[in-house]
């Protein structure tokens, strides 16, 4: 069974906690972990880009020379995609590119993702944090006082709104929630920070 480090908020050790070995254990599957992301990227794509087919330009309706005769090539309509200012050939048009992992794969692939963070070391968990106020000083002296550097995913026990507005701000801090938590939210990060709580929560949610 997996066991990490609890520290406070200034970053003296608290106790331990043991990790689940269903969710922090999980061996690494990188193709689950490709697929998990590519999905996520994937649904993130507006799918606006639209071009106009021969029927869609302006023009056209009239032949522009008799068939036979003139010495040019045969020629039905001005906007022919062969021609400048035509339609376009299988242009791509306004689509949703959105595509889902089983509910069973999205599961594991968090699981591994958190497993992959444990290996290389890049889990801090703390035994609580609390805001009582606004402030993004707070924040980013806490982040100092763990000395985590580069881009940091933030895991609290429960939805909190002081929080995420205290921490919108930092440009390198991610805040999510941990029912709301997904693979590469987990992935695209320098350290991973979770308090005792969310641990918990994941530990339930993740472990069944």
């Amino acid at each position: 069974m997996p066991v990490v480090q609890m520290v406070n908020h200034e970053n003296q050790p608290v106790g331990e906690v043991s990790l689940s070995e269903k969710v922090f254990g999980r061996k690494i599957n990188r193709h689950l972990l490709w697929e998990a992301v590519q999905s996520h990227q994937a649904s993130q794509r507006r799918g606006t880009a639209c071009t106009k087919t021969r029927a869609e330009v302006s023009g056209g309706g009239v032949k522009p020379w008799r068939q036979k005769g003139t010495g040019r090539a045969r020629a039905g309509s001005n906007r022919s995609p062969l021609w400048r200012k035509g339609g376009v050939t299988f242009g791509p048009k306004p689509r949703d590119y959105t595509w889902e992992l089983p509910k069973k794969m999205r599961r594991l692939a968090m699981c591994t993702a958190l497993s992959a963070k444990l290996v290389d070391k890049e889990i801090v968990v703390l035994d609580e944090l609390v805001v009582e106020e606004i402030k993004t000083k707070k924040i980013i002296q806490v982040l100092k006082n763990l000395k985590l550097n580069g881009r940091i995913t933030m895991i609290p026990g429960q939805a909190d709104d002081k929080l995420r507005l205290s921490g919108r701000n930092i440009k390198s801090l991610r805040i999510l929630n941990p029912q709301n938590i997904f693979t590469y939210g987990l992935l695209d990060c320098d350290y991973l920070l979770m308090t005792r709580a969310a641990v918990s929560y994941i530990e339930e949610s993740l472990g069944q």
